[in-house]
């Protein structure tokens, strides 16, 4: 796949309705910054979106793929089984990013138990004791090591993955 060319052909089926990417990101549930990275070549609309693209610009997904519209004799409509298959990716994925998320928020857990460990072992002052001051610098280091994990991790892919709930429930509703 060749995201430039991808990204012209996005940018010439908007045209063709009169759009701007406000319009159309409004249309899809998307930032207008998000429109502009597909017409860019910088990034690719996910899976569900893609169809949402499609049916919306009346072409087929696999046109959107290849970067152009194919023949007039080729069939219009996306067949059936694709567009189940592809929403069947694109839930798949959806499902392996909840579980990636939990797994997330179990670290998360872990670091506020070793941060109450730390704050104990420093109250009840037994840092003296090597042992102790060892366990204490461990767990410190253990929570700073989650905080730098939520911080790269929430400030990605979090956005990400909200967008992509609010799209599938859209859908849902629909």
């Amino acid at each position: 796949m060749d995201q430039q060319k991808i990204g012209r052909f996005l940018r010439e089926l908007r045209r063709e309705r009169s759009l701007t990417q406000e319009e159309v990101a409004e249309i899809l549930g998307v930032s207008n910054r998000s429109v502009s990275r597909w017409e860019n070549g910088v990034t690719m609309p996910d899976l569900d979106l893609l169809i949402q693209i499609a049916r919306y610009y009346d072409v087929e997904v696999g046109e959107i793929l290849d970067g152009g519209k194919k023949g007039e004799d080729t069939e219009k409509d996306m067949d059936k089984k694709t567009e189940e298959t592809m929403l069947k990716i694109a839930e798949q994925v959806s499902t392996e990013k909840i579980v990636f998320s939990k797994k997330l928020c179990y670290v998360f857990i872990a670091g506020l138990v070793a941060y109450i460990i730390y704050m104990v072992i420093d109250i009840q002052g037994l840092t003296d004791v090597e042992v102790y001051s060892d366990i204490a610098d461990f767990m410190l280091g253990l929570v700073f090591g989650d905080l730098l994990l939520g911080v790269l991790y929430s400030s990605r892919y979090m956005t990400k993955i909200r967008a992509f709930k609010r799209r599938v429930l859209k859908r849902g509703k629909k």
